[in-house]
């Protein structure tokens, strides 16, 4: 949110004791961010960029056409400081005694289009020249190149070109408002705190000085309109007045440059009232052409589904039942209430009568209709926060003043007020037993009642130790004792916190240490081996799941965007965006990993699963002299699958083939039937959605599932054998569809205690071996520790093997000669 510290000092009282405060723009700055509204920026706003520094006033002494270009002309300029400069321009207007714009040498121009540029001495078809002669929009004043701009005859040469222009500048705080401090979403209710605080750190009483004039009173009655609210729920309170006469115009520069100040820009008198009053007062308004306003009735109502309204934006929108509309006497939509207004219904250059709107309308509601239509306006930003009630009829008549002022005419109505339940203000008691308790710091009940009344509450009753306030209408988010004393905290300063002398702790034991220093050893062993931790958002887009997905898939209501509207049930759509990301920026190998949640909802109840999710693409090793690159592969996944379960000790897993909608060739791992790990290779379709065109690997860990089995896990010492180990390698001929885990399988089954290892390290396929086979060399390593080994013990087993491989799987031994 923009502050203007412009605009926010006409609130603020100056006088000698709070000058030192309010005439500076960084010491206000930190006492927003004191008081709980972070500035996180506090920068200089000028009306033209660099406000024409350096420029300055020159007059034309001669003017001569160039020997050498037709276009150009040799001119000597006085520079008001005794200086008569010779400048090469090529303007067509540029003539002598004219008072001009003079860039001097060192000078530097900010133009409306195009960088900075900075001004040096040149030479121009062999002519000498010392500066330059601007155009309006080589300075940033205006759009016209059709020469330079002439100034009048009694400006002065040697005058700064700011002190002629006199531009506005202004400093304006970028503050990072929470959600819960709607009070001070405007100009007004940012002096108020500032107000506050000076009363408290100054004990000099300061109140804001607020806008609104007791001067308000209607010209005449010839342009009354009649309002019904059909749904109180959604409108808690309506008021409105008719203006005739009014003209249509620009406003005038004072209005346009606060408007400016905090981007926004200026379209008409009407529009930039309604937005000046929104930014002063935190109150939306809206204006509609009265003579468009059919039977001069307003009427607050749902429509029936699929209704078509036009927005001002020319578009066709449907309806929601759920809509809160503002419709005219014959039932016809004119504007989303709160929201956005329509098209047919709007002030224009042609609109001399009107009609100012001001309202209170459920923040809920309004929430609604912004996210399904996506229009997040200023307007329905604050009614979706809560609005001051109290505030709706006393901001009307001071718009419907300045309207007058500004763009003429006369008040042509009473204020019409529709309160159906007027709102009660809220009684909230607070112990100072409590307040010690919460703050940690003893407030003189003084203290407290001085602060509270500074920011407008009522004092109701003062106990001997206890305090009962009503909560002003400004602040609807303060419901109980502890946002009273947020409100103490804040104010006597959130950097005043004492901070305790000791801290008593009871230390015990976590059951969550374990995984925390499992998900420590994975993280560095990934990191270790060349992987890049990302961290990816939770909610996603629910287009990127099928329909069956979508049916246990945990909806948001109130999304932010319709493409963050579900909680991800998979953690590799926001992975791909990721590597899409970095694709699209030519970064092409990627070794990513990522500890998230995915979200379900089983028979009824929402699930949330622990995860480690690894992406990988492109080559896993850097080009080096010393080998080739190699790219991410099945296998590669399946090390890494490897590689994370022994390192948490899970022993005894199994693979399987699995079907999968995301995955290729998938395979999953499990223990006593509970899933640990998928990984595959991702589809094409599911790469298409991210216009990935390389091929991305996926493994996924069950974290949780992982960290049931690595708590039986023991870890025990066993010495290096004494005794040497012993390998064999066997060539087996097999059919294609024969997998090595079935090999593994066979082999383990035997129980040969003295093997203690089996490793496939070559696999040949050639139509030479006959049709449909393949050829496997695999290595038996054998240990004996409490003696080496003989032949006859390795043949033994080794004959063991051969016997199997050759009955069970139909295995051919391949045998030299």
């Amino acid at each position: 949110m923009k502050i203007s510290y412009n605009w926010l000092v006409e609130y603020l009282p100056i006088d000698e004791a709070t000058l030192k405060i309010t005439g500076n723009p960084q010491k206000i700055a930190e006492i927003l961010t004191s008081v709980g509204l972070e500035v996180e920026s506090l920068e200089k706003y000028e009306q033209v960029k660099n406000g024409l520094e350096g420029l300055i006033i020159g007059e034309v002494i001669t003017c001569e056409k160039h020997p050498d270009a037709d276009k150009l002309k040799i001119t000597t300029v006085n520079n008001g400081k005794g200086e008569t400069l010779q400048i090469v321009c090529g303007a067509p207007n540029v003539a002598a005694g004219q008072k001009v714009i003079l860039a001097p040498v060192g000078s530097t121009l900010y133009p409306l289009k195009g960088d900075p540029f900075s001004i040096k001495k040149a030479k121009i078809r062999g002519v000498e020249s010392n500066g330059m002669l601007c155009a309006e929009d080589e300075i940033g004043l205006g759009h016209s190149h059709a020469g330079i701009m002439v100034l009048s005859d009694n400006a002065i040469p040697g005058t700064p070109l700011k002190n002629y222009f006199n531009l506005y500048s202004d400093w304006v705080f970028e503050i990072g408002l929470t959600p819960n401090r709607m009070d001070a979403m405007s100009h007004l209710g940012v002096a108020k705190d500032v107000c506050a605080y000076i009363s408290h750190h100054l004990k000099k009483t300061t109140k804001v000085i607020y806008p609104f004039k007791n001067n308000f009173k209607a010209d005449n009655q010839s342009k009354p309109v009649e309002v019904e609210i059909k749904n109180p729920q959604d409108c808690e309170r309506y008021a409105g007045v008719s203006i005739s006469g009014i003209k249509v115009e620009e406003s005038p520069q004072w209005l346009q440059n606060k408007l400016k100040s905090i981007g926004l820009r200026p379209l008409n008198n009407i529009v930039d009232i309604t937005n000046f009053i929104l930014h002063e007062t935190g109150q939306p308004l809206h204006a509609f052409d009265l003579d468009k306003i059919k039977g001069k009735k307003i009427i607050v109502e749902t429509l029936p589904d699929g209704t078509s309204f036009i927005t001002l934006d020319e578009k066709e929108r449907k309806l929601s039942s759920k809509d809160i509309m503002i419709g005219n006497g014959e039932n016809e939509p004119m504007c989303f209430a709160g929201v956005f207004g329509g098209l047919d219904s709007g002030v224009s250059v042609q609109t001399t009568n009107l009609f100012l709107e001001s309202a209170v309308f459920n923040p809920s509601s309004i929430r609604k209709t912004m996210l399904s239509h996506n229009l997040r306006t200023e307007a329905a930003v604050r009614f979706e926060k809560g609005i001051n009630i109290g505030n709706t009829v006393e901001v009307l008549k001071h718009a419907a003043m300045m309207i007058k002022e500004i763009a003429g005419g006369k008040i042509s109505s009473e204020v019409i007020d529709v309160y159906p339940v007027p709102r009660e203000k809220k009684e909230i008691t607070l112990s100072n037993f409590y307040l010690k308790k919460i703050s940690g710091k003893n407030y003189h009940p003084d203290t407290v009642k001085s602060i509270l009344t500074s920011l407008n509450f009522t004092i109701l009753r003062e106990g001997i130790d206890n305090i009962m306030v009503e909560v002003p209408y400004s602040n609807p988010d303060i419901t109980i004792p502890a946002d009273i004393i947020e409100e103490i905290m804040r104010i006597d300063g959130l950097d005043n916190i004492e901070i305790p002398s000791s801290i008593t702790i009871t230390p015990s034991i976590d059951a969550a240490l374990i995984p925390a220093a499992q998900k420590e050893k994975v993280t560095g062993w990934l990191i270790g081996n060349g992987f890049h931790e990302i961290f990816t958002n939770s909610i996603t887009n629910s287009q990127y799941f099928r329909k069956e997905t979508l049916a246990t898939t945990v909806s948001i209501i109130n999304s932010l965007s319709e493409g963050l509207n579900v909680m991800r049930p998979s953690m590799l759509p926001t992975g791909l965006e990721t590597v899409s990301y970095n694709l699209n920026r030519k970064n092409n190998d990627l070794l990513l990993f990522e500890f998230g949640k995915t979200y379900s909802i089983v028979e009824g109840f929402y699930r949330e699963n622990q995860n480690l999710a690894i992406y990988l693409t492109g080559n896993v090793n850097e080009t080096s002299w010393s080998g080739q690159t190699k790219k991410a592969d099945f296998y590669f996944a399946k090390g890494i699958v490897d590689a994370v379960f022994s390192l948490t000790g899970v022993q005894n897993y199994q693979f399987e083939v699995s079907v999968s909608n995301e995955l290729d060739e998938s395979l999953t791992a499990s223990v006593k039937g509970k899933n640990l790990a998928v990984f595959g290779s991702v589809n094409k379709s599911e790469l298409e959605k991210f216009s990935i065109k390389q091929p991305v690997y996926f493994i996924c860990f069950d974290w949780e599932n992982l960290m049931s089995f690595n708590k039986k896990a023991e870890i025990t010492f066993e010495p290096v054998s004494k005794f040497p180990q012993v390998q064999r390698d066997l060539s087996i001929l097999a059919g294609k569809d024969l997998t090595y885990r079935e090999i593994e399988e066979l082999v383990k089954s035997l129980h040969l205690k003295k093997l203690q290892k089996v490793q496939l390290f070559d696999v040949f396929e050639n139509e030479k071996l006959g049709e449909n086979k393949k050829s496997l060399a695999i290595n038996f390593t054998f240990l004996d520790k409490e003696k080496t080994m003989t032949d006859e013990e390795i043949e033994t087993m080794m004959n063991k093997i051969i016997f199997n491989l050759e009955n069970k799987l139909n295995a051919v031994i391949r045998r030299n000669g």
